[in-house]
């Protein structure tokens, strides 16, 4: 899987351990997928990549035409945990305190009033944005804070936000009416900005099927709190050689256009490229990638893997990439191909020691 001399550093357990604990964490994700898949057809990438989101605590940015079931698939996750779930319809009249709470005034016994904060929907485990591009700017940075730090500030108070905490947002890609294109900054926030296709032929009849008789049972709760959380430490525990954190920089770094040694196409295409955020972004979703596949370490497969999701909303293409046909899919297709796998130094062989000898001889010995 590695060069030689790429040497890996396992966590602070046995390896027997490390390993029963990697198939738990295996057996758990099958049976997350098999209750998705009872009322989700298909999308079987874009699952993959929401559960990899989900482990690391990152946010999802879910982008697709309408019907394709982004929000049925946030909402069955929810019903198959029992964790704390918030649906927020984003429309234009939508104002901050609608979503992170407001002061409110209490009357006391002793007739004297009081402020009192009164919690909105960001405040559980996962909060469904639907179609937060809706939203005038003023409410869409109202969760800016809560996806970085955490936490929601009103006047003086900070109140922290639960643990753990999901933000997964759904946009649609083509209609420009009524709609307030997202800040970069916040793009930023996201770690995975996920393309959520039609689906195939045969999926798309068991859809039709399935949607227009009698309903499935309902889902299972397979997952808590407690064991999200543990999930987390299992995927943090995952160790990152060298090699691969060397790739993943190279790969962000030569994004952007004023980096030395960046690519033709980038200085031509590009107007700025990814951040440091996009390279843990990278760094993260292979742990994930790679603890659901009961493997001990990131490959860079895994980042490959990880690119498009990662990048695709952190490169800002130029107009003579539009006029040429080119998009950040495309740049990113491309980057993975240039990009070359970091070199590793050859070991050389230590050479061995030179032991002195002494020659037992029968000269000098009583007896002799």
């Amino acid at each position: 899987m590695f060069p030689r001399g790429v040497r890996l550093r396992y966590p602070p357990m046995a390896r027997e351990a490390f390993t029963h604990v990697l198939n738990e964490f295996g057996r758990s994700t099958h049976l997350i997928r098999d209750e998705l898949a009872r009322r989700i057809v298909g999308q079987q990438d874009v699952i993959q990549q929401l559960l990899a989101a989900i482990f690391t605590r990152g946010h999802c940015l879910l982008v697709g035409v309408p019907g394709l079931a982004k929000t049925l698939m946030v909402s069955t996750f929810a019903q198959i945990t029992s964790l704390q779930f918030k649906r927020v319809q984003f429309t234009p009249d939508l104002m901050p305190s609608d979503i992170t709470g407001t002061n409110v005034i209490d009357e006391l016994p002793d007739g004297r009033r009081a402020f009192r904060f009164m919690r909105g929907p960001v405040f559980a485990n996962i909060v469904l944005a639907d179609e937060i591009n809706r939203a005038p700017p003023k409410t869409q940075a109202a969760l800016l804070q809560a996806m970085q730090e955490r936490e929601v500030s009103s006047g003086a108070e900070t109140y922290p936000l639960p643990n753990p905490f999901f933000v997964i947002a759904t946009q649609n890609p083509i209609e420009q009416e009524g709609t307030y294109p997202l800040p970069e900054a916040q793009l930023d926030r996201f770690m995975f900005n996920i393309w959520v296709d039609y689906p195939a032929f045969d999926e798309e009849r068991r859809i039709l099927a399935q949607t227009t008789s009698e309903p499935p049972g309902g889902l299972q709760t397979v997952l808590n709190d407690r064991q999200m959380l543990n999930m987390q430490k299992l995927v943090a525990a995952i160790p990152v050689t060298e090699y691969v954190v060397d790739y993943a920089a190279r790969l962000v770094r030569a994004s952007r256009p004023k980096t030395a040694g960046a690519p033709d196409f980038i200085t031509k295409f590009v107007d700025w490229g990814a951040g440091p955020r996009a390279g843990q972004a990278l760094l993260w979703a292979g742990k994930a990638f790679a603890a659901m596949d009961a493997r001990y370490s990131v490959s860079l497969d895994d980042i490959r893997l990880a690119a498009i999701p990662v990048l695709r909303h952190r490169i800002a293409c130029n107009f003579a990439a539009q006029a040429q046909g080119w998009d950040s899919v495309q740049i990113v297709r491309r980057l993975i191909e240039v990009v070359p796998e970091p070199r590793i130094a050859k070991v050389e062989p230590t050479p061995p020691r030179e032991v002195e000898t002494i020659e037992l001889s029968g000269r000098g010995h009583a007896g002799a």
